[in-house]
């Protein structure tokens, strides 16, 4: 049923936030059957291309990690991506009452996880990480991510289009703001606590 929503997030997004919020999934289920899952697109993908392929900025002289600081890398992404859409979701939870929103938090926990959906299939370009490329296809991911952020906002918070838009834009905000802090955070535990190792 979630990847029949992912393949509809493409054709009709509209349509299928609509089909969405007529289903009422749960916390449990969308933690443990969605985002256990979409989670791990960017974290395998990174590993298998950082130890297999290798980091490279123009396409030449690829570095290569060795397995286990490309693993603990991985798994400590995997496990951002949880904090980092339970975060996002307790933050739309949490602004729904300025706007107009009256849902619970699983709704919320819903456009969380298929508003960012592009982001984490975007991981797949891990599998070939050149900057450029991995650049190009997120900041792609990330264009579609907003556009179905502000489809689903009116649709699954039920709230008219008017203040969706101002609620979306803050939802927004705060979703860049934990990308970016999500970023900067693996930078410096790669320099300090988690230092990376490359192969000789």
């Amino acid at each position: 049923m979630f990847i029949h929503h992912m393949v509809g997030m493409f054709h009709h997004p509209k349509e299928e936030w609509g089909s969405i919020h007529k289903e009422r999934y749960s916390i449990a289920h969308v933690f443990m059957a969605q985002i256990s899952i979409l989670a791990a697109i960017p974290a395998v993908c990174m590993f298998i291309g950082t130890t297999q392929i290798g980091w490279s900025l123009t396409g030449n002289d690829f570095v290569k990690l060795t397995v286990g600081s490309a693993l603990s890398a991985a798994v400590a992404f995997y496990f951002a991506c949880w904090v980092a859409v339970a975060f996002i979701a307790y933050s739309i939870h949490w602004m729904e009452k300025t706007y107009g929103g009256h849902v619970d938090m699983n709704e919320c926990l819903i456009l969380t996880t298929f508003t960012a959906t592009p982001l984490f299939m975007s991981g797949l370009a891990g599998l070939y990480p050149m900057l450029w490329f991995n650049v190009l296809v997120g900041l792609a991911a990330l264009c579609y991510s907003v556009y179905l952020l502000y489809v689903g906002v009116p649709v699954i918070m039920e709230i008219p289009e008017d203040r969706a838009f101002f609620f979306s834009s803050s939802i927004l905000t705060v979703g860049l703001c934990t990308l970016v802090g999500m970023i900067v955070t693996s930078v410096l535990l790669w320099q300090t606590v988690v230092p990376l190792s490359y192969v000789s």
